[in-house]
């Protein structure tokens, strides 16, 4: 029973950063109908600047009240990165709206190689240490399972997160506006919204949220490398389908359960820990053919 309920709660911490990246996949494909695949680069990028950032903070001899510096890394990180992603949708995504479903995607192939190599050149292609001690190891026994500070830290942030991005698309004015530019761009325009900056805003707040969860993959994990974006957001991208591409409280639940499914896998199976990834994507599989829309996703009918 102790194991299990360590493998649920080490599950739910990587879940938890699943969600977050599988936010920005979901938002964009609800309004775009548009898989953006270099949003796990930019969930790579929110971790290097972390790391510069915490690099630089401690290089000029301050170490102390290093939780608040953090807090403001963690902000001024993720208004960076949500800025790279507003520039990626005004040079990359916009001039090609109208030009159909693959050029899109092709583009958005091109934006994540140039991210992974314009970060390989700048920081190297090695792995990148994050300082040891910023989080203080504090953990404790919950009926057999150890739960450290960091895994307790993770999942408030990131449900905190969640449940504030929740609250903005389905209880105020623009998250309304969102809303509705999914549902359909022209009779939104008809409507008085400008999609052009209802689009701006979820390039602002997916981005914002995987840089968030990039730097908690480094302090958790303590090394990064230019290709942490391709893993985690492909799992990401999982996530959100098996909870329903497009339903951004599918995308918390597919990421949480995405996280549950590999640590289990990799605790219980021979071997499951090299496993795991097509344990996954089986159950992905399984899910989608006997729910091909996710788990709370909703069939819609298209109308030709």
């Amino acid at each position: 029973m102790d194991i299990l309920l360590q493998q649920a709660i080490n599950g739910l911490t990587i879940g938890a950063f699943y969600a977050l990246i599988a936010l920005g996949y979901t938002m964009v494909y609800g309004v775009l109908k548009l898989i953006n695949f270099a949003h796990g680069d930019l969930f790579m990028l929110g971790a290097y600047m972390g790391l510069t950032l915490i690099s630089m903070y401690l290089g000029a001899g301050m170490t102390s009240g290093i939780i608040w510096a953090l807090l403001v890394i963690f902000i001024l990180v993720m208004i960076a990165v949500a800025i790279a992603g507003v520039i990626m949708e005004r040079v990359a995504y916009r001039p090609l709206r109208r030009a159909g479903r693959l050029a899109p995607v092709v583009s958005a192939l091109g934006v994540s190689i140039f991210l992974e190599n314009a970060v390989m050149i700048i920081y190297g292609p090695r792995y990148r240490m994050y300082p040891k001690g910023l989080i203080p190891e504090i953990q404790w026994n919950i009926a057999g399972a150890q739960v450290t500070l960091m895994q307790v830290l993770t999942l408030v942030i990131s449900f905190f997160l969640m449940g504030a991005l929740y609250y903005f698309v389905h209880y105020t004015r623009l998250g309304t506006a969102i809303r509705a530019t999914a549902i359909d761009h022209d009779v939104a325009r008809l409507m008085g919204i400008n999609v052009d900056a209802i689009v701006s805003l979820v390039f602002i707040l997916g981005p914002a949220l995987g840089a968030a969860g990039g730097i908690m993959v480094g302090l958790y994990y303590g090394r990064i490398n230019f290709v942490l974006g391709w893993g985690y957001g492909l799992k990401a991208f999982t996530a959100a389908i098996l909870g329903g591409i497009g339903n951004i409280p599918g995308a918390m639940v597919g990421g949480m359960l995405l996280g549950i499914f590999e640590t289990l896998a990799a605790g219980y199976i021979p071997q499951g820990g090299a496993w795991k990834d097509a344990i996954s994507f089986f159950l992905l599989i399984l899910i989608l053919i006997v729910r091909p829309t996710g788990l709370l996703g909703e069939r819609v009918v298209e109308k030709l």
